[in-house]
């Protein structure tokens, strides 16, 4: 029997999902040396985009495997339920690749098209780009100091916002008044890391700062209208910050899981000071227990049933803005979920928990830098709240 094309991409999606199933053991077992390195080991990051996960919402023209929002963030959560770095820089690597996929220039598409490219990015406008031409080529002369460059210190390749400025560094509105926002494609070879990642959680995604001096980039590797550049097949009309949030989210619902995953094995052989039995008989374990699988199951519920309503439409046109909506609240909520879940795993460990060897206190570190980010924070519920009551609401970001 014939193979349809739908088909086919669900057969892919489940291979995809095994194969991060696969990475757990190994991430497990090297959460503590990626904790110290402060960032992932290259071998890891070179085998997750040998093997698809850097680029896997991208249509293979553009380097990837064509997956379904739904695909990539059950791959991030998979991979985070064994280690949150490391579906951190997953998610980071798909969506900068992703992002970069909206300028439709041969130069984009060779360099996402090299074998083992690795991919990184900032989209905040932390940068300044100048117009300028270099031996006849058209392009931007870059300066900057970007924070928070999750996964760059592994990339070959790393997007960086900036706002378009004149040579002194002033910004160029649009004819509106408004800033405008480009993000240039900067090789590794042209960057200057800066040591700054010494944190509470998400150690190793190596998120420390970086800096590019005079650097030229040529038109053709420079994208405008993140978002918005194009709509010719249903992954570039999915909401892109949708799509950039629910990452954050796909990770802290990993690292939720994970950290049940973690007190179940503990709760049979701890028996708490000052008692006789183990954790697990005790009834405020079984309530504890209860509320956490709840929390997790609540938000993730909401959040897959948000991304799904939102590809869908993407399939056949313009997402609406109240399924917009509904993927960043579900997004924020899921991450809260995540939150509440994890901190009642904690709390219930008891002193367990605050050792170094315990990865339930690394998950517990890991959720509440995942909540930092600023596509989760509590704003998004007074936009989302806004759109409810039909209130006026800057929707671009959405």
């Amino acid at each position: 029997m014939a193979v349809k094309a739908g088909d086919a991409q669900t057969e892919n999606s489940t291979d995809l999902l095994d194969l991060a199933g696969q990475y757990g053991p190994e991430l497990a077992r090297r959460a503590q040396e990626i904790e110290k390195a402060r960032k992932l080991p290259q071998d890891l990051a070179e085998r997750l985009s040998a093997d698809g996960f850097y680029a896997m919402c991208n249509p293979p023209e553009y380097g990837g495997r064509g997956e379904s929002p739904l695909t990539y963030v059950r791959a991030v959560e998979a991979l985070a339920r064994a280690d949150a770095s490391a579906g951190w820089c997953t998610f980071i690597a798909t969506t900068a690749a992703y992002g970069m996929a909206f300028k439709k220039s041969a130069a984009v598409q060779t360099l996402l098209n090299a074998p083992g490219v690795i991919t990184a990015g900032i989209f905040a406008p932390m940068g300044r780009a100048a117009a300028h031409d270099r031996a006849g080529v058209k392009g931007y002369r870059i300066n900057g100091r970007w924070a928070w460059g999750s996964g760059s210190q592994n990339a070959h390749w790393v997007s960086a916002g900036c706002f378009i400025s004149d040579a002194s560094g002033k910004i160029i509105p649009d004819d509106d008044g408004k800033p405008q926002h480009i993000s240039p494609i900067l090789a590794a070879s042209d960057i200057t890391f800066i040591d700054t990642w010494t944190v509470s959680g998400l150690q190793g995604t190596g998120s420390t700062d970086f800096q590019v001096t005079d650097v030229f980039v040529p038109e053709e590797r420079c994208v405008q209208g993140f978002g918005s550049a194009r709509a010719d097949m249903p992954i570039f009309r999915f909401p892109a910050f949708g799509l950039l949030g629910a990452g954050i989210a796909a990770v802290a619902l990993g690292t939720a899981r994970g950290a049940l995953d973690d007190i179940y094995d503990l709760a049979v052989d701890k028996v708490p000071a000052g008692t006789t039995s183990a954790l697990a008989a005790k009834s405020s374990t079984h309530r504890d227990i209860a509320r956490a699988e709840a929390a997790v199951r609540q938000g993730r519920a909401f959040f897959l049933e948000a991304v799904e309503a939102a590809w869908v439409a993407a399939k056949d046109g313009d997402v609406p803005i109240a399924l917009k909506r509904d993927l960043r609240l579900a997004t924020t909520s899921a991450v809260d979920a995540a939150k509440t879940s994890v901190d009642l795993v904690y709390e219930l460990a008891g002193g367990t928990a605050v050792y170094r060897t315990s990865p339930i206190q690394r998950r517990f570190r890991d959720v509440h830098v995942a909540t930092q980010h600023m596509m989760v924070k509590q704003a998004t519920y007074e936009l989302a709240g806004r759109l409810f009551l039909a209130q006026p609401t800057d929707t671009s970001q959405l």
